[in-house]
């Protein structure tokens, strides 16, 4: 079975965020990049799946530049992926979403797939939206923010978690399906993974080598500005000897002020 997984460096969840001085982005540089969290549910669903059928390989698909290869093969490739892709273009923007999901389509297609796996969002932006749009090009079937997962055959068997209890959900493969947490729980990479993961090869494409060409799709958007969020405003501390006077102040700053009640 070939296993394919889409996944995304993100910026560490730690990181001192700066908007660079157009305002049109953020400064790229003096923090750390990893694999976006909810791919890495993605990528231990796939190496349980090869595990459990005992064949296949697994191959990770990014979007991204240079950059990538190193976390891909400290981070991804470590873990037990086969193989890795990366699609290198200038003309993959952030605001071109439907590009980046045609180019992840065309390489899925490139190097052969039974089934696809993603994560649920990107933890940058939050907008879920690329491997929904892919399996759209693809002509494939999928269900999104998956809790668990269960295959025979081609009849692939999903649940999801819907307000007020779980959905479950019937599709046959080849299929994309992106990941929740709550799914698994990913392994890490090993030390014996990170020497294997240095000889391991990167396939990289640009959009021509894929046969996409970005000007057949339009920028969906343009970020007009970007801005941090508003200081949060400093606490206030209610002293009153009095405790009956101090409750009253406090839930009328909670329903005149705060508006919370």
């Amino acid at each position: 079975m070939k296993i394919v997984v889409f996944v995304k460096e993100v910026p560490d969840t730690e990181a001192n965020i700066r908007i660079n001085a157009g305002k049109n982005g953020i400064v790229e540089e003096g923090f750390q990049w990893i694999t976006n969290p909810y791919d890495e549910f993605a990528i231990e669903e796939a190496l349980k799946l090869k595990e459990k059928l005992g064949t296949g390989t697994v191959t990770v698909i990014t979007v991204g530049g240079d950059r990538a290869e190193t976390l891909l093969k400290a981070d991804v490739l470590a873990r037990g992926v086969d193989e890795a892709v990366i699609v290198n273009d200038p003309s993959l923007t952030l605001g071109n979403p439907l590009a980046a999901a045609a180019a992840l389509a065309k390489a899925a297609q490139k190097v052969g797939f039974d089934i696809i796996f993603a994560g649920r969002t990107g933890i940058d932006y939050d907008y879920s939206a690329a491997p929904v749009m892919a399996a759209h090009f693809l002509g494939i079937p999928y269900a999104t923010t998956i809790t668990k997962f269960d295959i025979s055959g081609t009849n692939v068997t999903v649940e999801r978690d819907v307000e007020g209890g779980s959905e479950t959900i019937a599709l046959p493969a080849p299929c994309l399906l992106t990941c929740q947490k709550g799914l698994n729980e990913p392994r890490y990479p090993s030390l014996k993974g990170k020497m294997a993961a240095k000889k391991k090869t990167v396939a990289k494409y640009t959009l021509a080598d894929l046969g996409v060409n970005a000007s057949d799709f339009a920028p969906s958007y343009e970020a007009a500005s970007f801005d941090p969020p508003a200081a949060r405003p400093a606490g206030r501390k209610i002293a009153a000897d009095d405790m009956a006077k101090a409750a009253a102040e406090l839930v009328s700053l909670l329903k005149n002020e705060a508006k919370v009640i």
